[in-house]
């Protein structure tokens, strides 16, 4: 199968279902497409509240496309990788809807901070996490305003300190990150179907109005994350990174 990202909208649930072979790992064509569904139905009044979910069961998102990463040159080329992943959470937070998002498998990285940036996100027990950036010779710079709002500071440094080390779901969501914990996908579906029913009949303005409530001291992230996609775009280019990733890949 090709990558994609799709948008469907049906009594009043927006989904937004993205797909690539490599573990669901984002290039960044993938992430400018992603920003661009979750702004669209952000805009179509057809859509009361959007829920984000990825393709296949192993993995929910495998975070930057290593294939990509090696083949950055130059700063603009880094910055505007970088600045993918800044857009993805930026989409997601100024959006006038609820968010929800399924993990139905591992997140790394990227993958974790797209789970970090919905607004109520459920999960499965196959769902563990890993920051890995550090292991690979960056940071999660992107997105470590969205995992750290999510989960407090002490947690988003144990996850970007230990970069190797995989937290469980349980772990996630007793840190905050997951809203619900199923044992099957089928269970997670069920109470997505339910919650996404109920928020399809809410007050649409009063939704837009808590969303703005909720994300408030964010208002500065525009700047920030792209500030952050900077100091990202900026170390890929060094020549321990570079060997970093390509140990890295060699291992996946």
């Amino acid at each position: 199968m090709e990558p994609f990202v799709k948008s469907e909208i049906k009594n009043g649930i927006g989904t937004i279902t993205f797909f690539h072979p490599q573990s669901n790992s984002m290039p960044g064509t993938q992430l400018r497409n992603l920003a661009a569904e979750i702004e669209k139905l952000g805009k179509d009044n057809a859509a009361k509240v959007i829920v984000l979910k990825s393709e296949g069961d192993k993995a929910f998102c495998a975070g930057a496309s290593f294939d990509e990463l090696i083949a950055i040159k130059d700063i603009g080329t880094g910055l505007k990788f970088f600045s993918g992943f800044a857009a993805v959470i930026n989409a997601m937070r100024k959006a006038p809807k609820f968010v929800i998002a399924r993990v139905q498998g591992k997140a790394v990285g990227g993958g974790v901070g797209i789970a970090s940036s919905a607004d109520y996100t459920f999960a499965t027990d196959a769902a563990s996490i890993k920051l890995s950036e550090l292991a690979v010779g960056i940071g999660p710079f992107v997105v470590g305003p969205a995992v750290e709002r999510k989960v407090g500071n002490s947690a988003f440094c144990h996850l970007t300190i230990n970069a190797t080390e995989w937290q469980t779901a349980q772990w996630a969501k007793e840190k905050g990150l997951y809203a619900e914990l199923f044992s099957s996908a089928e269970e997670m579906d069920k109470g997505i179907e339910t919650l996404a029913g109920k928020l399809a009949t809410s007050n649409p303005e009063a939704m837009a109005m808590l969303k703005k409530v909720m994300w408030k001291g964010t208002e500065n992230w525009d700047e920030l994350l792209i500030e952050r996609a900077g100091m990202s775009g900026t170390l890929v280019l060094s020549e321990f990174t570079v060997n970093a990733i390509n140990k890295f890949k060699q291992k996946t």
